[in-house]
């Protein structure tokens, strides 16, 4: 089972609100992005995936750990 590591860069973050609408890994706290679980599995890399690329300052990273 691979695992991936989810992580937001809140400089760029501007708090859209484009991740939170995909995924319910995601969620809007004091004007930023925040990530509920910050490691998944190939179950949730889809929409957390999707939700990344909708990111228009591309402030999520995922990565293969």
């Amino acid at each position: 089972m691979v695992k991936y590591k989810i992580s937001i860069d809140e400089n760029k973050c501007i708090g859209c609100g484009a991740c939170a609408a995909v995924s319910k890994n995601f969620e809007i706290l004091d004007g930023k992005s925040r990530v509920k679980k910050s490691q998944i599995t190939d179950k949730d890399f889809k929409l957390n995936n999707e939700a990344a690329n909708l990111c228009p300052v591309r402030a999520i990273k995922i990565e293969k750990i």
